[in-house]
C-alpha cells in the first residue's frame, strides 16, 4: 500500500487530533511510529509531523484535514 503525505503539522498534539479524526471518519492514516527503521520511531522534523494516508484516500482525506486545521486555527502545508 502506497502512502501519500497530505499535510505537515507543526504542533504534534494537533497532529494527534487529526489522526484520530481521520480514523473516526473511516480513513486509514499511517501511525506516527510506522514507516521508520525498526526500533526507531519517526522523528519530529523541522517541517513538523507528516499526515500520511493511502493514496486511494488522499483526495477525500485532504478535504477533511484542511477543514479541521482551519477550524483549529492552524495552518498546514
Amino acid at each position: 500500500m502506497n502512502f501519500m503525505t497530505i499535510a505537515q503539522v507543526r504542533d504534534e498534539s494537533v497532529a494527534r487530533v487529526i489522526l484520530v479524526a481521520l480514523r473516526a471518519h473511516g480513513f486509514h492514516p499511517m501511525e506516527q511510529g510506522d514507516g521508520g527503521l525498526p526500533g526507531v520511531p519517526n522523528l519530529f522534523g523541522p517541517e513538523g509531523v507528516g499526515i500520511n494516508v493511502p493514496e486511494s484516500e488522499a483526495s477525500d482525506a485532504t478535504v477533511l484535514v484542511e477543514q479541521l486545521l482551519k477550524d483549529m486555527g492552524q495552518s498546514g502545508t
